[in-house]
């Protein structure tokens, strides 16, 4: 197996290009194609043909966007549980205050610098891309969808 790149908080955004690409793609020329039919001839099958080309293009957000959700209730789980287990007693008291935002952005925190991050985060509010400039040893997430 080859060796993946050191995950850092640069480098961390997946692209998938056979989705991001070209399915989304092609999705985008499809309604521009059945829009412009749809001008050019009006009838059932051409305002159909629309329809249909924005349900896919719905079909495909919701096809990517429930998994992630379901990731994301997972990766809060497993952060709470971390929390929980490193985190010292006046700082596990307020694991309920953050959000599921803050901590899918905290778990890329090392443990050393977890429960200073935390601290940072409680007494400013501060949101995912902010939490994240402040880690300064990248815990890297290969496993995001």
């Amino acid at each position: 197996m080859a060796e993946q790149t050191p995950q850092t908080r640069a480098n961390h955004a997946q692209t998938v290009p056979g989705f991001h690409y070209f399915v989304l793609g092609v999705l985008a020329v499809n309604i521009v194609v059945t829009v412009v039919a749809l001008v050019k001839a009006p009838g059932f099958f051409t305002a159909w043909a629309v329809v249909l080309a924005f349900g896919l293009t719905g079909l495909s957000w919701y096809v990517r966007s429930f998994p992630l959700g379901v990731q994301d209730r997972v990766i809060r789980l497993e952060e709470q549980l971390r929390l929980a287990r490193l985190l010292p007693e006046p700082l596990k008291a307020r694991v309920p205050e953050l959000t599921t935002g803050q901590l899918i952005a905290l778990r890329f925190a090392s443990d050393a610098e977890l429960p200073a991050v935390v601290d940072q985060t409680l007494a400013g509010n501060l949101p995912r891309a902010e939490i994240k400039k402040r880690i300064k040893e990248w815990r890297p997430d290969y496993l995001r969808i």
